[in-house]
């Protein structure tokens, strides 16, 4: 059982016992106080439920982040001055350095019901967790401009300011200069954490690892049964791998769709030489989700779904690719089994081979401890996610997105199949009970929470040069 797993059963337990009490507490009043009382409170406490505490936190926002970073990341200390950070040196900025301001921010009471933010300049709003008192990372790139004139004005929301911090500085490289290769575990992924960046990148490369297909009683309702909607949800992911990153000018020749199985690729990697079939489509062959591929692979020979075929098919493409950059999922940062196999896969697959690339970026688009990061809204910058144990070594790399860029890649998302399913019930009376209640805002680009999570001002990675 993975981190967040556990975190989650244990999550579920105390929410059982708390409900478990409050119904006791409930029937006490309408026994021994007036007999009306629990259907009165009953309601409003569930309408507090959902408003303000339904959220998945699995740690206390009076927590600091624990964040070490590299020694080329150069820190300066700086003051707000009436809210103007103010340095103590000039800076000499290019504009393609990654900034991060390292602030101990404390929330008002307020801010225990409505989200706490600090406002840059009014061109950005980076949200923080209800009931912050700790260190936290704000995202200033892309505002270097302001920060060097001396006119980068902060304002908390909800929130209390100190009157000093420290401003880290990762030096600047246009990554999108070079050939980048994005490794997905499933069709969006690629779009989800780098969009922007594989949209502007000289040459891109695309590459699916799994065909998603899983999970698919949405298309059950079409009358079919379960493996012919796990087969048919795979088909439409592994064309949307194929055909969205066209959307941004990838060549059709370097989307790649491996069409392995979902949730499958820890049981793989226990055994490399093994066969594992689809949990739901009742497929022990790969092919089928490879039909939309334009060039053959090693694992095409047999269509067999295991570790060494899936080994030798990333080592050809990245012989064919030989990308300077390659983005994957963190290795510690993003729990999805899936995404934790992809990483490993894409290193064992390196070892030993002739081509090396230059940098190796993480993402993380699931995280352990906090299931809303990115907090805010759309549009808004990305803060540093929680990071509450030391030993991060990988330094920050972010990408400032212009408006236009951040529609573009709201739209590549609205084309995947995965994300167009209407949301439950509960979870659109939630959202409503969040809106009136805790001034939570819904994203303009469509109902799935990854649209309020990935079209944002700013993609975040972590860098690894080799």
């Amino acid at each position: 059982m993975s981190r967040k797993q556990q975190l989650l059963k244990q999550h579920r337990r105390n929410k059982r016992l708390g409900l478990l009490v409050g119904l006791m507490v409930l029937l006490g009043l309408g026994i021994f106080v007036l007999w009306w009382l629990p259907l009165l409170l009953a309601p409003l406490l569930w309408v507090a439920h959902e408003a303000w505490f339904a959220d998945h936190l699995f740690y206390s926002p009076t927590e600091d982040y624990q964040y070490q970073f590299p020694p080329e990341c150069v820190a300066h200390p700086v003051e707000l001055v009436d809210g103007v950070v103010q340095l103590h040196s000039p800076l000499r900025l290019t504009g393609d350095e990654t900034l991060i301001l390292e602030l101990r921010l404390k929330s008002r009471w307020l801010g225990r019901f409505l989200d706490p933010a600090v406002a840059l300049n009014d061109e950005d709003c980076q949200a923080f967790e209800r009931g912050v008192a700790g260190l936290r990372y704000l995202n200033l790139t892309g505002l270097a401009e302001s920060l060097a004139a001396g006119q980068l004005r902060l304002r908390g929301r909800y929130c209390r300011l100190p009157g000093e911090g420290q401003l880290w500085i990762v030096p600047g490289n246009d990554l999108c200069q070079k050939r980048v290769m994005v490794i997905a575990p499933h069709a969006d992924d690629a779009e989800l954490a780098a969009y922007g960046l594989y949209s502007q990148a000289q040459e891109t490369w695309v590459v699916t690892l799994t065909a998603g297909e899983i999970e698919a009683e949405h298309y059950q309702q079409m009358g079919i049964s379960k493996a012919e909607s796990a087969r048919l949800k795979g088909r439409l992911r592994a064309w949307d791998s194929i055909a969205v990153p066209r959307w941004a000018g990838v060549p059709e020749s370097h989307c790649v769709q491996l069409g392995y199985f979902c949730l499958q690729l820890p049981a793989m990697q226990a055994a490399p030489d093994q066969a594992v079939v689809s949990r739901e489509a009742e497929l022990a062959d790969t092919r089928l989700f490879r039909q939309f591929n334009a060039m053959a692979l090693p694992g095409d020979q047999d269509g067999a779904p295991t570790w060494n075929n899936l080994l030798a098919d990333l080592r050809e493409l990245l012989l064919q690719a030989r990308p300077q950059v390659l983005v994957m999922p963190h290795p510690t940062l993003d729990p999805h089994p899936d995404h934790i196999c992809t990483q490993a896969a894409v290193l064992e697959a390196l070892q030993g081979l002739e081509w090396q690339p230059e940098t190796l970026l993480g993402y993380a688009n699931h995280l352990h401890d906090n299931d809303r990061w990115p907090m805010g809204d759309s549009g808004a910058g990305v803060a540093l996610p929680p990071q509450l144990e030391g030993g991060q070594v990988w330094a920050p790399y972010s990408l400032a997105l212009d408006l236009a860029t951040q529609r573009d890649k709201a739209m590549a998302l609205g084309m995947m199949h995965d994300l167009q399913p209407p949301v439950p019930f509960k979870r659109r009376v939630r959202r409503l009970l969040q809106r009136w209640l805790a001034g939570r805002r819904v994203s303009p680009y469509g109902e799935n929470e990854f649209f309020r999570k990935a079209v944002r001002r700013h993609e975040l990675f972590w860098r690894r040069d080799l």
